[in-house]
């Protein structure tokens, strides 16, 4: 069997991996699509008690839509915005049924090499096929052949920690019984129970951050959550981006939600703590955590920790590759630049495809979450172009390969380059792309949120 008769492995069974399996059907070539899950979308279903800021009618892939169309499938209002657990039910299971055995779960993708070529040989390897080593969950282990990898397997599994050097902080992990690395699900009664009545510390400050803000607020203002309150620990200042954009946010629930968490502190239910970057975690007598800071300052005890600091790529199976990722966000090199936040954090990246995705290693891609690296800006909107533009690459239309065919929302944020992470400094100065509109509160009927493994807010330039 020659090499472009053989499948195109696609590693997770999220929204990016299973629109890449639907782009590629309909160019004739025969995807494998291998997820370590249980189930279609399992990184998704565990955030489905979270809301996307986009309306189903922007994280329905029009590829996917085609393939689910004969099989009576029923598109949701476009206008309405799913949980992560409608996203999942309605969609991503529907999706993965209709590709039928070319979806295989409980497969986890242990390497990805060259058949016969380790990293080091060069001799004749772009000849060679991508050799995909699977163990699947009752212990067997296959050698899958594949004319071309895209790895669409997400962040989730590796969160970022609380410590801020990127490393976790002196007892961080001793004290794993009170810290979560995810928004909890306060509808869950024994999660409720966890954090209703007690002082919460919550570290990040994306959307994530806002979402966690958010629930606890509504928390400590219903009968069985009062003495909830929270303390958001930012490593930077409070200026006129914090909150997001705003009204400006050309996605509106994305803006409310920013909107939210201010009104959170505005309200008296959290406290910020600004440029606090933690270093240890110590406990009382009480056996309630204390975070202490680089700087020496120790924070009032607390109950519970909520870490949400972004995640990260996990590369280690990709180890005998040759890839081409920037030593910074860990993102293909020509990538990196425009979502670099240590350069710029306003609007929305341009629609990129397998020119920026491209690696040394020819036929690889690295797509969805996982193409951004450590940067923590992403919308499933924007994925889906890439693997549009992946799959037309490995048909060999090039022509419409390198085509756009998506205009993102802006964020109506913007950021001063390079200040990203410097507490106290104004976030439009100093190289920001616009000024930033100070955010107004608006009315919102029940907290909308991230799904951290698809939806983030874009970066990018305004206006771009």
């Amino acid at each position: 069997m020659s090499t472009q008769q053989l499948p195109v492995v696609v590693i997770g069974a999220g929204p990016i991996g299973l629109a890449a399996a639907a782009h590629l059907v309909e160019r004739g070539i025969e995807p494998l699509v291998l997820e370590a899950g249980s189930r279609a979308g399992a990184a998704v279903r565990e955030w489905s008690h979270v809301r996307l800021f986009s309306t189903w009618g922007e994280v329905v892939d029009p590829a996917a839509e085609k393939l689910l169309a004969p099989t009576g499938w029923t598109r949701p209002d476009p206008a309405t915005y799913p949980s992560g657990g409608e996203w999942a039910e309605r969609y991503l299971q529907p999706l993965a049924d209709a590709f039928g055995g070319r979806v295989r779960t409980g497969a986890t993708v242990t390497g990805v090499s060259r058949a016969g070529r380790d990293r080091i040989v060069d001799a004749d390897r772009d000849q060679q096929p991508f050799v995909v080593h699977v163990e699947y969950a009752d212990g067997r282990e296959e050698r899958v052949l594949a004319r071309a990898v895209i790895d669409a397997s997400g962040t989730w599994a590796t969160a970022g920690p609380a410590g801020g050097s990127g490393l976790p902080a002196l007892g961080e992990k001793a004290a794993a019984d009170r810290i979560t690395y995810r928004v909890p699900d306060l509808k869950d009664p024994a999660v409720r129970a966890r954090y209703a009545g007690k002082r919460t510390a919550v570290v990040g400050s994306g959307a994530s951050a806002f979402t966690a803000l958010a629930y606890l607020a509504e928390l400590a203002e219903s009968a069985d959550g009062t003495g909830t309150h929270a303390v958001w620990i930012l490593r930077r200042g409070i200026s006129g981006s914090t909150f997001g954009g705003g009204t400006a946010d050309q996605l509106p629930a994305r803006g409310a939600l920013g909107l939210a968490a201010k009104a959170a502190v505005d309200k008296g239910h959290a406290d910020a703590v600004t440029g606090f970057r933690t270093e240890a975690f110590e406990r009382d007598g009480d056996g309630r955590l204390v975070l202490v800071g680089e700087d020496g300052r120790r924070l009032d005890p607390v109950d519970e920790v909520i870490v949400l600091t972004g995640f990260r790529p996990y590369l280690s199976f990709l180890d005998e590759l040759r890839l081409g990722l920037d030593e910074r966000l860990q993102a293909p090199v020509e990538l990196a630049p425009l979502i670099d936040p240590n350069q710029h954090s306003c609007g929305t990246v341009y629609p990129h495809g397998h020119r920026e995705l491209s690696h040394p290693e020819q036929g690889v891609y690295l797509v969805g979450m996982k193409s951004y690296g450590r940067a923590p800006t992403f919308l499933a909107m924007t994925g889906y172009e890439q693997v549009r533009s992946v799959a037309a690459a490995i048909a060999g239309d090039l022509d419409s390969a390198d085509r756009v065919e998506l205009t993102l929302p802006e964020t109506g944020v913007c950021g001063g380059a390079g200040l990203f992470d410097t507490p106290d400094a104004q976030q439009t100065e100093g190289g920001g792309c616009c000024a930033a509109p100070e955010p107004q509160l608006v009315t919102l009927v029940a907290p909308v949120a991230v799904g951290m493994a698809a939806e983030e807010a874009q970066g990018g330039c305004c206006g771009s």
